[in-house]
């Protein structure tokens, strides 16, 4: 009897041991980790917008795929949205607006897809150049050759950011 309890003892003690040891590690990095991005979004927004304050509004309204929105004292508003490229949560990137509600510009924050051909949404500036402007999502768009599931993954992003900019508009400024 003591032969089957003594390993799931030793077992136990070890699991135990082993999750207190990742808890303590995440305890300890966690601020680390929210500066960096923190760091990261601000560095994007400032590529965007210039040097100004912003606002970070504390609400994804239902989209899975925002994780910030910031607005600038002017109405200008940047979501940052992270999508399924050819990685799965490969496109991390900020979507700016205008004052007007167009798409104004668009940064990445960071990008998981293949480089050399995932890669080319953030290297052809002419792909994201047909997004600029939109004010509603778009039936057409030019995919990039080689990197269908990238492009893809980019259209849905600026859909996803302009539906949820038109249908929140008045919250998001106001918040």
């Amino acid at each position: 009897m003591t032969g089957r309890i003594k390993p799931t003892l030793v077992l136990t003690v070890i699991c135990v041991a082993a999750a207190l040891l990742l808890t303590f590690a995440h305890e300890l990095t966690k601020e680390s980790i929210a500066r960096q991005k923190a760091e990261k979004f601000s560095g994007s927004a400032e590529t965007l917008f210039g040097k100004t304050d912003i606002r970070i509004i504390d609400d994804n309204f239902g989209y899975d795929e925002i994780e910030t929105i910031a607005v600038t004292d002017d109405g200008r508003v940047a979501m940052q949205l992270i999508v399924d490229g050819y990685e799965k949560d490969g496109i991390n990137i900020l979507i700016g607006f205008d004052s007007e509600g167009a798409v104004s510009g668009i940064e990445f924050i960071s990008l998981a897809d293949t480089p050399g051909l995932g890669s080319k949404v953030r290297d052809i500036p002419s792909f994201r150049e047909q997004f600029i402007g939109q004010t509603a999502p778009q039936e057409d768009f030019d995919a990039v050759s080689g990197a269908t599931f990238s492009s893809k993954g980019m259209k849905h992003a600026v859909d996803t950011a302009l539906k949820a900019y038109n249908e929140n508009k008045g919250a998001i400024l106001d918040g």
